[in-house]
């Protein structure tokens, strides 16, 4: 354990600046705080927030970060609170100890809300200032060293996969990569232990195998350099075997298969020595197609720039080759923390000044506020941890704005995600996307080097359909959220129109006061949630009018159902008192039955499905046969008199000619009748004739009768039906 002096005379060697009383002070606080408290494997609890400080010594922090470090347990496990932490080693330590605590008093009904809500938290406060996170992955880094002397395995495997599912990932978007390999190495040995050793005894047998490899393919690259009066550093490496499983299950390849095992590090003095570098390996060793990355021109999200190649390099052997310039190579290893300011020797900053810089503000990093943005539209911490989980845990593909700027996403995004990672309110009114100059659909994947131009209207919102291709957390949280907002409007609407139809039914007049006043039997907060409940099914109609009319009650079963079709009609065909239901968007309050494709112009009923709102059907769609015992479930629906060109699907069985050019005829027919064919599809084919279900855009059921007349003129088609069922 590094004692007191030791600590100081640390940070002392890199900063020269540091309070020095308030380090000792911090020290022998923390130390007094945890007492006798042990930890699982009998040590001293103190042992641990001490080990912490030394990994951040290791990056040369400033003062403050290392008095977290030593302090973050002890507002969580003692009787220290966040004003007496103040009190003592002021405002800037103690906002990033509150930011650090693992939050454990949160009263949260489970442990995976639990878990969300402090990464929630976490998120937040490492916006403000990304020593958090810093402080964070060191405590959660030697935890992890600690994790096998937790005697209970469900709690070690629950604790590995917090750390693969978020903190390693995280320490990647930083660009701190030998935390990364060591947090998911650590993991991946409680997690697959039996998948770990195996690849460990393959390292080992390959060491034995070829001797001193390594060191004789380093020498061979050194002599290459060196003979073009190159001045460079080569290092070797074997990658972590969590790494080498990785590949193996990404690539779908065997252990032998994969090229970079073995990775060398060449490190030179400028840019232009790395790419001179390059083309001398390149003219000396054959290289392996498709392993060449630039991410020198084009950087990584997190910083990252280097060169990287696939070569049958030295000794026959597949090998890859990292080529970077010396601050490349700090980046690559540490990340955020290779840019900190003490690490500069004329840096003569205090830490108030630190903490005020920007150097801190974790804000300033893209993929935090993308996070923050998450966390605004996600609905509650579990949504936003998943959401996170998605946005951090993928491969990424590069692509470019017609500016030329770089947006990095997940792969397998679409023009959607990339227009969200634009801008949120491009996201929200994007109705097309141009990629590489040629319109494409919405939901095609994007590939790396892509030029994507999106095309935006004014009157445009998001697509329910769109969270079923988007895979970016950003796009999918906005999406949701714009989903919940627009079915609570339409519930809200439909549910009132539901109400007013069964006050008028009862005899009695609909007033807003007399639902205020049954609010509470049914769970409600205000007028408004009734209207939902109503909307979506959740509660009917004549359940709120018989709470606020008791003696209105009377059996269902009683109740006879009126056939509609014999029901009065008002002139202009519209049924008195029946619910309109143009201007609601299917797919939320209102979806038409697939068995009989309902268009405007004719009869229609709705039946209201728990949770889910209302169907609409025709009034002679069989299927409402099923629901004759369910009086309470059905609802008189009209469409609105005003008339828009809203397309409706409606579905034709058509039976044509089995010869060339007859679907050619099928479809122009039906464009010159200014409608769409939305789907097609081949139900029985014989020597003469195609049997087919045709799904056609129309506008109301006149227009798709008009396409009908138009196909049995066609000489190629013999017959054409509505399609039911």
């Amino acid at each position: 354990m590094m004692r007191q002096f030791e600590l100081v005379e640390t940070v002392k060697s890199y900063d020269a600046n540091v309070d020095e009383d308030a380090l000792n002070r911090a020290y022998v606080f923390s130390m007094k705080a945890h007492g006798a408290q042990t930890r699982a494997s009998g040590d001293p609890y103190f042992s641990h927030p001490l080990e912490v400080a030394g990994i951040l010594t290791g990056l040369k922090l400033d003062g403050a970060s290392i008095m977290t470090a030593l302090l973050h347990d002890t507002v969580e496990d003692t009787d220290t609170s966040i004003d007496d932490i103040e009190q003592l080693f002021g405002k800037d330590v103690a906002r990033l100890v509150d930011g650090v605590t693992k939050l454990s008093r949160l009263e949260l009904q489970s442990e995976q809300s639990k878990h969300a809500e402090n990464f929630r938290k976490l998120v937040l406060a490492m916006s403000e200032d990304i020593r958090v996170l810093l402080v964070k992955l060191a405590d959660r880094l030697h935890n992890m060293q600690t994790l096998h002397y937790m005697r209970d395995p469900e709690k070690r495997k629950r604790i590995a996969r917090e750390t693969m599912e978020i903190y390693a990932p995280l320490a990647e978007r930083i660009g701190m990569q030998s935390f990364k390999d060591e947090l998911e190495d650590l993991a991946f040995r409680e997690l697959n232990p039996e998948a770990r050793e195996s690849i460990v005894k393959r390292l080992e047998f390959l060491r034995q195998r070829g001797g001193d490899l390594e060191t004789r393919v380093s020498q061979e690259l050194q002599y290459a350099l060196d003979g073009e009066g190159l001045k460079a550093t080569v290092r070797g490496r074997t990658k972590t075997p969590y790494s080498i499983w990785r590949k193996m299950q990404v690539k779908n390849v065997g252990f032998e298969q994969l090229s970079d095992i073995m990775a060398y590090r060449v490190i030179v003095e400028t840019v232009p020595e790395c790419y001179h570098a390059l083309g001398v390996l390149h003219a000396r060793y054959p290289v392996v197609p498709g392993r060449f990355k630039d991410y020198i021109s084009t950087p990584k999200p997190n910083g990252y720039r280097s060169l990287h190649t696939g070569l049958i390099g030295p000794q026959r052997q597949r090998i890859e080759v990292q080529i970077r310039t010396r601050e490349m190579h700090e980046v690559a290893e540490y990340g955020v923390a290779a840019h900190w300011l003490y690490k500069q020797p004329d840096a003569e900053l205090d830490s108030e000044a630190i903490g005020q810089g920007r150097s801190v503000d974790g804000r300033q990093y893209r993929w935090v506020r993308e996070l923050l943005d998450i966390l605004e539209h996600a609905s509650n911490p579990e949504e936003f941890l998943e959401h996170t989980k998605m946005e951090m845990f993928q491969d990424q593909v590069f692509c470019f704005t017609p500016k030329g700027d770089l947006i990095a996403l997940p792969r397998n995004s679409t023009p959607v995600d990339f227009a969200y990672a634009v801008h949120s309110e491009v996201g929200d009114t994007c109705v097309g996307a141009k990629v590489d100059g040629r319109m494409v659909p919405l939901k095609t994947p994007l590939k790396n080097g892509d030029q994507v131009e999106i095309v935006t209207s004014k009157a445009q919102t998001p697509s329910p359909d769109w969270e079923k291709f988007v895979v970016t957390g950003k796009a999918r949280a906005r999406i949701r959220r714009f989903v919940r907002q627009k079915e609570r409007e339409q519930y809200h609407e439909l549910g009132r129109q539901m109400l007013q139809k069964a006050f008028r039914q009862e005899g009695y007049d609909f007033t807003e006061k007399a639902v205020a006043g049954v609010q509470k039997r049914f769970k409600a907060e205000n007028v408004g949630d009734i209207y939902v409940y109503v909307g979506r099914g959740d509660i009917t109609a004549r359940e709120v009018v018989h709470a606020v009319f008791p003696g209105a009650k009377e059996s269902d079963k009683d109740r006879k159902i009126v056939p509609i079709q014999q029901r009065p009609k008002s002139k202009g065909g519209r049924r008195d008192h029946a619910v309109p239901i143009r201007g609601l968007i299917p797919g939320m309050a209102v979806h038409y039955a697939h068995c009989c494709h309902p268009l405007p112009g004719e009869r229609i009923v709705g039946i209201v499905t728990t949770g889910k709102g209302v169907t609409v059907h025709t009034i002679d769609c069989e299927t409402l046969e099923n629901f004759q015992d369910s009086p309470e479930r059905w609802v008189d629906l009209a469409w609105e008199a005003d008339e828009t060109d809203e397309p409706y699907t409606g579905r034709l069985h058509v039976v044509v000619a089995n010869e060339p050019g007859s679907l050619g005829d099928l479809s122009t027919v039906i464009g010159k009748n200014r409608a769409n064919i939305s789907n097609l599809k081949i139900t029985n084919r014989s020597v003469d004739f195609f049997e087919m279900l045709v799904d056609v855009e129309v506008t109301d059921v006149k227009h798709l009768t008009n396409v009908m007349a138009a196909l049995r003129a066609s000489p190629v088609i013999t017959s054409v039906d509505r399609a039911r069922g």
